[in-house]
């Protein structure tokens, strides 16, 4: 490991902590963190890790390689300068005020410089239990763990802003969940996950201060995170408070454009899952779209009322940027900033999001006329019951003129639907339609090798594929992660052909539409 990772735990030394140092489920008043170590487990062994990361932290291959690396990520031993804790934060979950949530299973260990003079918080995820655990036992289970760790590193290789993840241990130790919240529960490999961020605040941390009436500790979480997160904005600045709301919104448009372009759900997109650095984080019950349906969830929980659907992710952003609004309202005696910053979300997310569907389609722009020919496609695309990311791969790779004869256009897109009948059915406006977008592909504003550049950096050949993520996981428990190291390896390329890998480019299987795991997910982990 090592010798000089060197540590500046900002976080722990500028915040009020918790006074108390007992490890109990409490609601813990006028801190913004709980000192707790990670509780021990039986066995740590390093299942994965990701090298990129480990080379951000300062960690070399040989550190990779030692006992102590997994005692260390495992949660049996801390290095020289981790300073553990948990931080406290509230949220509202699907639309109600939740109240004191917190790290009830993540434990930050700590804040590394590393020779950039970049900061990266490590925090174990499923170290055991601290004062916001409430009811659960701060324990995280194999298959979860899996999938944060492979999807934070899919995520960042595909273009989207996300936390990352360094690792992932196994613990030795099984761990009782009840997947589904059936009455059904059953003993599961456990394990940790070490992710890894500039920072873990999340709107949820301010929510729970002024909550509370504490405008001394919202006030202080509002001048630290300016300070060490957007050092850019001028400190002395009046206005700094609503330059940093702003940006705080036009980040999160932008981290939502990406998710609408890869075709990701986040599946629980409550208060406190949201980042104030526009991350991804809190991979839970997350999926891709395979069939576009803009009314899919990936959760369980939310089977009935849809609220964080695909298509209603960017109105479930505002609304959270909303709730955090409201959360700064006692810093703003004139409400016009924060309407301004939420009216920012808004002109970013349409900016980005009309750039972004037309780098898809391969158009210059989105006129008028492409706009509708874009609709029009991504209608029909549901009609048919089309894969997502192979309908666009395709579109990306088409070659030559459509044919006049409708079955052999719809034919020449590949391996692409999932129902014979409703392809059949949509074939004819189908290939109507790719003629009309052939033709204004090839129109005479179109710079074609420019447009054919922004597809091919639009549409990604592989995404973390809910099945293939399942095999993996199935694999690992079973004592073989050979699938978890292929896939990790080959998301790392997305937008690369890579040959010997097509199986992983496939749709969804039949057998995979209804299994657990593969088509919807609760939030137990």
């Amino acid at each position: 490991m090592p010798a000089a990772l060197k540590f500046d735990n900002r976080f722990v030394r500028e915040l009020p902590g918790d006074p108390l140092n007992t490890n109990e489920r409490r609601q813990v008043l006028g801190a913004a963190w709980s000192a707790v170590r990670p509780t021990p487990v039986a066995k740590p062994t390093l299942l994965a890790h990701a090298r990129e990361v480990a080379a951000l932290v300062g960690f070399g291959p040989e550190d990779h390689d030692s006992s102590r690396f997994a005692e260390v990520f495992g949660g049996n031993a801390l290095l020289t300068g981790m300073q553990p804790y948990a931080a406290a934060y509230g949220g509202h979950q699907f639309g109600h005020w939740a109240g004191q949530l917190g790290d009830g299973r993540a434990i930050s260990l700590g804040e590394v410089i590393n020779a950039r003079g970049e900061r990266w918080e490590l925090q174990l995820k499923g170290a055991g239990p601290t004062p916001y655990s409430r009811s659960a036992d701060g324990r995280a289970v194999l298959r979860s763990s899996i999938r944060e760790f492979l999807c934070s590193e899919a995520m960042h290789h595909l273009g989207v802003p996300t936390t990352r993840a360094l690792s992932v241990v196994t613990t030795g130790e099984p761990v009782l969940r009840d997947m589904f919240y059936d009455g059904r529960a059953e003993l599961e490999p456990g394990a940790v996950v070490c992710r890894v961020a500039p920072s873990f605040i999340r709107f949820g941390n301010f929510e729970l201060a002024t909550a509370r009436g504490d405008e001394a500790l919202l006030r202080q979480l509002v001048d630290f995170t300016i300070a060490r997160d957007f050092p850019h904005l001028a400190a002395d600045a009046p206005a700094r408070v609503a330059q940093w709301f702003r940006e705080v919104c036009e980040r999160t448009a932008t981290m939502l454009v990406h998710w609408m372009r890869v075709g990701f759900v986040h599946g629980v997109m409550n208060t406190d899952n949201m980042s104030v650095l526009g991350l991804t984080i809190d991979y839970g019950p997350y999926g891709f779209l395979d069939d576009f349906n803009p009314h899919w969830t990936p959760n369980t929980t939310d089977a009935t009322g849809k609220r964080y659907r695909y298509s209603q992710q960017p109105a479930v952003a505002q609304w959270n940027l909303e709730r955090f609004a409201d959360a700064l309202q006692p810093l703003f005696p004139d409400l016009e900033p924060l309407k301004a910053g939420i009216g920012a979300y808004v002109e970013r997310f349409n900016a980005e999001y009309r750039a972004m569907l037309a780098a898809k389609f391969g158009f210059p722009t989105l006129d008028a006329e492409r706009e509708r020919l874009a609709q029009q496609g991504l209608g029909l695309l549901m009609e048919a019951e089309g894969d997502h990311t192979r309908f666009f791969r395709a579109l990306t790779e088409w070659n030559g003129a459509v044919s006049d004869d409708d079955a052999t256009a719809v034919a020449a897109l590949g391996d692409v639907f999932y129902d014979e009948a409703k392809r059949e059915a949509a074939a004819p406006a189908l290939a109507d339609w790719l003629r009309r977008w052939q033709a204004s592909r090839t129109a005479a504003d179109v710079d074609v090798a420019a447009t054919q550049a922004a597809m091919e950096g639009a549409n990604p050949r592989f995404i973390l594929r809910n099945y293939l993520a399942q095999q993996a996981i199935d694999r690992a428990t079973a004592g073989d992660a050979s699938m978890v190291h292929e896939l990790l390896d080959t998301l790392r390329r997305p937008y690369d052909a890579q040959p010997g890998r097509e199986a992983f480019t496939a749709k969804r299987p039949e057998w995979a539409r209804h299994k657990a795991g593969c088509s919807m997910l609760s939030c137990s982990s």
